[in-house]
């Protein structure tokens, strides 16, 4: 039985940028994913105050050179990558000079949320999706951790939905809703365009406040897992309707108790067909 291959998708992962229930979980998540016998590939965005030297990422050239459109303009995707030695994996950083060289990660010195995190999303999605395909290397499960990963499912179900390397990928999105104040501009849908995506496809970013956009995830995922303890009135609604699988939140453990939960809840959904876009 060949060993089923799981891509991480995560906005955080410590030690790379400060420890919070994200970056935690998808630090330690795909380690023991990996010591459980599955192959993994790990995803996050460069951050400008990740320290390169200190951190030893170097530019994956092979990889590098492509130009991402959006909002019909053009935007250069470097990759790099870095080791942690201490679980033998490796994390692949999304780079773009405009949307990842500030110091900060989402929000200003003023606290103030960046009014371009929608086309850092974008990118930063459409990124992970383009460079897994220059990888070729086929997931069967895509796990997504946090909103700025919540158009993966998106795309993964129509824009990309007849590429090769996700055809038969089952996808999983972690709710953790966190910035749920924030909305997003009234051109949202312009800048998810891209070939294979519909008019009709943009339904379910009519009104894109955070809360939409975690709902839309998680009606074009194929599973939910509940990230964290806190609620939201829309989410929860959906949630307690939805007709899929739900792993419900349990806290990070050191016992190994959540890995176990998530490996096995990859397993089950492997042995489902794929949710189709609606």
């Amino acid at each position: 039985m060949k060993k089923a291959k799981v891509l991480f998708i995560s906005q955080e992962i410590t030690p790379f940028l400060e420890v919070t229930e994200v970056s935690n979980i998808a630090r330690f998540l795909p380690q023991g994913v990996q010591e459980k016998g599955k192959e993994i590939r790990t995803f996050m965005p460069r951050f400008g105050l990740i320290n390169e030297r200190r951190n030893q990422l170097h530019e994956v050239i092979r990889l590098s050179g492509m130009n991402l459109i959006i909002d019909d303009s053009d935007h250069p995707l470097i990759i790099k990558v870095a080791s942690i030695q201490s679980a033998r994996m490796q994390v692949y950083f999304i780079d773009n000079e405009e949307y990842f060289q500030r110091k900060m990660v989402f929000r200003d010195a003023k606290k103030k949320f960046y009014k371009d995190n929608e086309d850092r999303m974008v990118f930063f999605c459409r990124g992970v999706l383009e460079t897994v395909k220059k990888l070729g290397w086929a997931p069967d499960v895509i796990h997504c951790h946090g909103w700025m990963t919540s158009l993966i499912p998106f795309f993964v179900k129509t824009g990309y939905k007849d590429e090769p390397m996700f055809k038969n990928s089952r996808v999983v999105y972690s709710s953790y809703l966190h910035d749920m104040e924030e909305t997003f501009s009234p051109n949202f849908t312009k800048k998810l365009k891209m070939d294979g995506v519909t008019a009709d496809d943009m339904k379910h970013y009519k009104d894109p406040t955070m809360a939409n956009i975690h709902i839309a995830a998680m009606k074009l995922s194929d599973a939910v897992i509940r990230g964290c303890d806190t609620k939201n009135a829309a989410v929860e609604t959906w949630l307690k309707k939805a007709n899929k699988p739900v792993l419900n939140y349990q806290p990070f453990d050191d016992e190994g108790g959540f890995v176990n939960a998530c490996s096995d809840f990859y397993d089950e959904l492997l042995e489902q067909e794929p949710v189709l876009q609606d």
